[in-house]
């Protein structure tokens, strides 16, 4: 069985400086998602990825977080908690400090 698992991570998100101005936060939330999903992935199971994509759940004050400063201005790196649990699901939060 897989048991829980829990990180801190400080994700770069270089690339949405790249693409255009009106697409960056959005951008940014699959950033956000993909980095995760290569990280906590489980080696044990090599399921579809599009299995993995709806398997991330991003927390709304996450989100408020990428969208403060309006879709052309995201933040250039981000620093959050990610917990696997056991059934698969892998929840996205800020760190609580």
């Amino acid at each position: 069985m897989v048991e829980e698992l829990e990180r801190v991570f400080t994700i770069p998100l270089t690339v949405t400086k790249i693409v255009p101005k009106t697409k960056r936060a959005p951008r940014a939330i699959k950033e956000i998602k993909e980095y995760i999903r290569k990280h906590m992935m489980d080696k044990s199971s090599e399921e579809d990825e599009e299995k993995d994509k709806k398997e991330i759940w991003l927390d709304y004050k996450l989100n408020e977080l990428i969208w403060s400063r309006g879709i052309e201005h995201p933040p250039s790196r981000v620093r959050v908690k990610a917990i696997r649990f056991e059934d698969g699901l892998i929840e996205v939060s800020l760190p609580e400090e």
